[in-house]
């Protein structure tokens, strides 16, 4: 036993220094305390905290406009569950070395502004969320910081504001450079003037077309569509409130508008924000018309992009660009919780997902000729438990320009092949190699292989 865990410790650890330089900055806006949505987000969060650097949890005005609440931040409820993952970090800890200490991430939590939107912006409003924005976002790091927007953007808004009155142009342009944001929703304001104010900035915009349900949004897709079995009342009994810690009591299933998912429990909107940006070989955080755990988003205008469709089991919407990773992330999640109580002998871990034994998790470019038989190989795979592996390569149309069918052989094995269509040149054609193990729950890792047709 001693043996196996120290290999799969040394595992991780080679792992873990590979792509330590590629972990992603995320900073988090959170409305929390508005619906219980957002602690059910914060809690997932927490036993992800090794696949990023959490640079900053900002409690964000939880009374909505025009709605219910009094003008409050609730940093105490982030807290909380810090805390409370402090007491499971210890285990954490034994299935990856890199889940951060509570306190580093006690440190980190900050309040923002109780009054939101443009009427709270300018002089004399600088608050610490603001402030904390600014000096993260000025830190030395050649790795973009990712700002995650759950509630109302108002803090990132007088942060901008800020540096804008403070510094030159070309300062202004280099700090808006540094930033990726992905926000749910225009909650107040504050996010169309930021839309309007810096329109070249990266900004993800999830949410339904004007005029159209509001719940059509992409992030919806968290809880709406697919197998709507696994956010039901039941699963997150199993698998995440019963018998596996402190973190996972504390995860709130009263008071969740899910309609018409009839179960009324795991709703968590935001969860989309963050899991667009986990490095789990399915995407490029800069590409968001690719798809990922977190949706697939078309170019709208500017640095600006919307929400896109895909088209799954016969159903084309906006929202199956989440769900239909549903069965991965929820089986993610669950082994993640399970982390929280069992030695990693008793656990399941994510295989390594290889291609031509490259296992960096990046994105593997090739370019191809019209009617080339482009060879996949998924050699070099492998689970640090030991579980068989299987494979699925699909081809993912909208991620591509190509609109055409192009074919692949053997899909279900290690090895496939690609058949370039002849009317592809000039296109790009998006291959994806599911790796999962056979643990339980199953893992999934991923990689994205653009063939561009010259």
């Amino acid at each position: 036993m001693l043996r196996a865990i120290a290999a799969l410790s040394l595992t991780f650890l080679l792992l873990s220094n590979a792509v330590a330089a590629d972990k992603p900055r995320l900073l988090v806006l959170t409305d929390i305390g508005e619906d219980p949505d957002d602690q059910q987000s914060m809690i997932r969060l927490m036993v992800h905290t090794n696949e990023c650097e959490t640079e900053g949890l900002i409690a964000s005005a939880s009374g909505t406009p025009g709605k219910k609440g009094p003008e409050v931040v609730r940093p105490q409820l982030i807290r909380e569950i810090v805390e409370a993952y402090g007491k499971v970090q210890p285990n954490l800890v034994k299935h990856h070395p890199d889940f951060p200490e509570a306190r580093t991430l006690l440190g980190r939590i900050k309040s923002g502004n109780p009054k939101r939107g443009v009427g709270s912006l300018g002089e004399g409003k600088d608050t610490e969320g603001s402030n904390w924005i600014i000096r993260v976002g000025d830190r030395a790091d050649d790795r973009p910081l990712n700002i995650v927007i759950w509630g109302g953007p108002t803090e990132l808004a007088q942060a901008l504001w800020r540096v804008r009155n403070d510094r030159t142009p070309d300062q202004v342009k280099a700090s808006l450079k540094k930033l990726r944001v992905y926000s749910i929703g225009h909650q107040d304001d504050t996010g169309p003037w930021i839309n309007k104010e810096f329109p070249d900035l990266f900004y993800i915009l999830s949410k339904a077309p004007e005029g159209r349900d509001k719940r059509e949004g992409a992030y919806r897709g968290m809880y709406l569509g697919g197998d709507e079995s696994l956010t039901s009342r039941a699963w997150v009994d199993s698998h995440v409130r019963e018998e596996h810690g402190p973190l996972g009591a504390l995860y709130p299933v009263i008071g969740m508008w899910t309609a018409p998912n009839p179960h009324a429990t795991l709703k968590e909107g935001d969860t989309p924000s963050w899991l667009y940006f986990l490095p789990i070989g399915l995407s490029d955080p800069a590409q968001p018309t690719w798809g990922s755990w977190g949706g697939r988003f078309r170019h709208a205008a500017g640095g600006r992009f919307e929400d896109a469709r895909d088209a799954v089991d016969g159903v084309t919407d906006a929202r199956a660009t989440v769900w239909r990773w549903r069965p991965a992330f929820q089986s993610e999640f669950a082994a993640r919780m399970d982390w929280c109580v069992k030695s990693p002998k008793e656990a399941n871990h994510p295989p390594v997902a290889a291609f031509r034994k490259d296992v960096s998790g990046k994105v593997i470019t090739l370019d191809a000729k019209p009617g080339d038989r482009v060879k996949l190989s998924a050699a070099g795979s492998s689970d640090p438990d030991g579980d068989a592996l299987s494979f699925r390569w699909f081809v993912y149309r909208e991620a591509g320009s190509y609109a055409g069918d192009a074919k692949l052989e053997w899909a279900d094995k290690e090895d496939s092949t690609l058949q370039v269509p002849a009317d592809a040149a000039g296109k790009s054609v998006h291959v994806v190699l599911e790796v999962i193990d056979s643990g339980l729950p199953p893992l999934t890792r991923y990689r994205r292989i653009v063939i561009n047709v010259r």
